[in-house]
């Protein structure tokens, strides 16, 4: 579709979708709008765009021109007169960024929830987190507020709130993304990453943002080789994951990947230096005298777990910093040599899915746990990818393959592996936004694509259920077209939802507007029989507003 049409749904999706904690600095729609005329106008030119026709959403720690850089504090705002390299990239191929997202503030923390904008709720159950400290981004991607979305990457910020929203979150090698306007959290670990709903997605968006760099290493002759850890190496998982990340790992196998077993010590003990070696003092290097002030005239906007971690960092000893990097050059040598010849480590992206009673109780220790297979990463130089692997318990499941620096195309290559192509499905009653169904297509992964109208052809009718639920049937004549949304949900899901169907729906063919299809649920003709004809009302969202009214 056209820009401006893009930023025109984009916008009623984020109003239909009521989330304002998912964003730090919206832009005015009309603003967006203008500059998304000007992307058609460059395409009309003849201008060759490959982001042209989407928005995107950036994390609140990235500069983009016109909107405040906050890095979450909004006392630490400041207005950035040109975008950071990243941003620029993005609008030179077409993309409309739509706005600035909620972080934990300064990306300190794998929560979500360290932020005065608000507590970043999770996309599939808003009783739990959504994992951080990209909170915002991932969750606007996991929403279908956005098609795309940046976030950064120190101990894992663009890899947690992926696994726990359902989206792909790619984290490249250090360096190959350049970070300039990028507020720091640890300038010499920090990363710029991608939120996508695909890895195709994912990869050519890094492809875009990528520095010149050398060739990535290519493929090896024969089958892939995978480094996958014994559950018991794996340590102490929520209910259900350890078997959904062997699941992940026979997919590979049944692929033709080679699996051989790993030993995660040295990445462990690397993780372990993250926070609990000297690495954090350039934590306070970054923002510590701004905290400092801060604290001491009682900023409300400076989150107090975030200020503990930071002025604690201050106080790091300069002889245990050149001491932890001996460490690590020890670690990072075991590390690869645990690898060895594999193209990649399979890992189950985070541990668990707390709550948010879970993390305010224990706030530090809840966050160790989140980043235990991801804070590694950036210390040893590896680049790394998050991929959906399914539900476990009607929550998302993900799986993570990191690999040596500069291999992202072989990653990419292997999650494609992991997750089969999405399948559409076309909704137009209980199951809308907002409606007391619609919490069952989150729950099987599913991503809200567009709004969409059916063809002239269709009639629709109250019927008696509880919840209440339109039948949607076809007619040969007297049709009318009538307003839906169509989402994404992983092949399985779509299964399951099939399976749990109850009569009289079905499901079937539903021609859309555009001359397209998708499967939909229909009704069967016989249980239209004394149901009241709701054609008239435009929709089954007008419906029940007007059954309302009425009331």
């Amino acid at each position: 579709m056209s820009a401006v049409e893009r930023v025109r749904r984009a916008y009623a999706r984020i109003a239909a979708v009521d989330r304002p904690e998912v964003w730090i600095d919206l832009r005015p729609e009309a603003e967006a709008a203008a500059e998304a005329a000007g992307v058609d106008a460059r395409v009309a030119a003849g201008e060759r765009l490959p982001l042209a026709g989407t928005v995107c959403a950036v994390k609140g720690n990235i500069d983009v021109a016109g909107l405040p850089t906050t890095a979450g504090c909004p006392s630490y705002a400041y207005r950035p007169e040109r975008d950071a390299p990243a941003v620029a990239r993005l609008r030179a191929a077409g993309a409309v960024v739509l706005g600035t997202t909620n972080l934990d503030q300064f990306a300190t923390g794998l929560v979500g929830t360290r932020s005065p904008y608000g507590a970043v709720r999770n996309a599939v159950d808003p009783g739990r987190i959504s994992g951080g400290s990209s909170s915002g981004s991932a969750v606007a991607v996991a929403l279908g507020l956005v098609d795309l979305a940046l976030g950064t990457d120190t101990a894992g910020s663009g890899r947690v709130p992926a696994a726990l929203n359902g989206v792909v979150g790619l984290k490249p090698t250090p360096g190959l993304v350049p970070t300039d306007g990028v507020v720091p959290a640890c300038a010499s670990l920090d990363c710029v990453s991608v939120f996508a709903r695909t890895v195709d997605e994912a990869e050519a968006v890094l492809r875009l943002l990528a520095d010149p760099a050398p060739a990535a290493p290519g493929r090896r002759p024969g089958p892939w080789r995978v480094a996958v850890p014994a559950a018991d190496r794996l340590g102490v998982l929520a209910d259900g994951w350890a078997a959904a990340n062997a699941a992940a790992a026979g997919r590979l196998a049944a692929a033709g990947a080679e699996l051989r077993d790993a030993d995660l010590a040295p990445f462990d003990a690397a993780a372990a230096l993250l926070y609990g070696g000297a690495f954090v003092a350039e934590r306070y290097a970054a923002v510590g005298a701004f905290t400092d002030a801060a604290a001491g005239r009682g900023d409300p906007g400076l989150d107090p777990v975030v200020a503990g971690i930071v002025r604690a960092a201050g106080r790091v000893p300069a002889h245990r910093l050149f001491a932890d990097r001996v460490e690590l050059e020890r670690l990072r040598a075991a590390a690869l040599a645990e690898l060895g010849d594999a193209d990649a480590l399979l890992l189950p992206t985070t541990t668990w899915h707390p709550t948010f009673a879970e993390v305010a109780a224990d706030p530090v220790g809840a966050n160790t746990r989140l980043g235990r297979f991801t804070n590694s990463a950036n210390l040893l130089g590896l680049c790394a990818v998050a991929v959906p692997a399914g539900t476990v318990g009607g929550l998302p499941f993900g799986v993570m393959l990191v690999g040596p620096a500069r291999t992202e195309e072989r990653l990419a290559a292997l999650a494609r592996l992991l997750t089969a192509p999405p399948v559409r499905l076309a909704v137009f009653g209980a199951h809308l936004t907002g409606q007391p169904l619609n919490g069952q297509l989150a729950a099987l992964g599913g991503r809200f694509v567009a709004e969409v109208r059916t063809a002239p052809e269709y009639r629709m009718y109250a019927l008696d259920t509880l919840p209440p639920k339109p039948g949607l049937v076809r007619v040969a004549e007297g049709g009318a077209s009538l307003p839906g949304e169509l989402w994404e949900l992983p092949a399985a899901g779509l299964g399951a939802l099939l399976g749990a169907l109850p009569p009289p729906m079905v499901l079937g063919p539903v021609r859309l507007a555009d001359g397209s299809g998708a499967p939909g649920f229909l009704c069967e003709p016989a249980a239209l029989a004394g149901a009241v004809d709701v054609t008239a009302a435009g929709g089954w969202a007008a419906h029940l507003a007007s059954r309302t009214l009425s009331v």
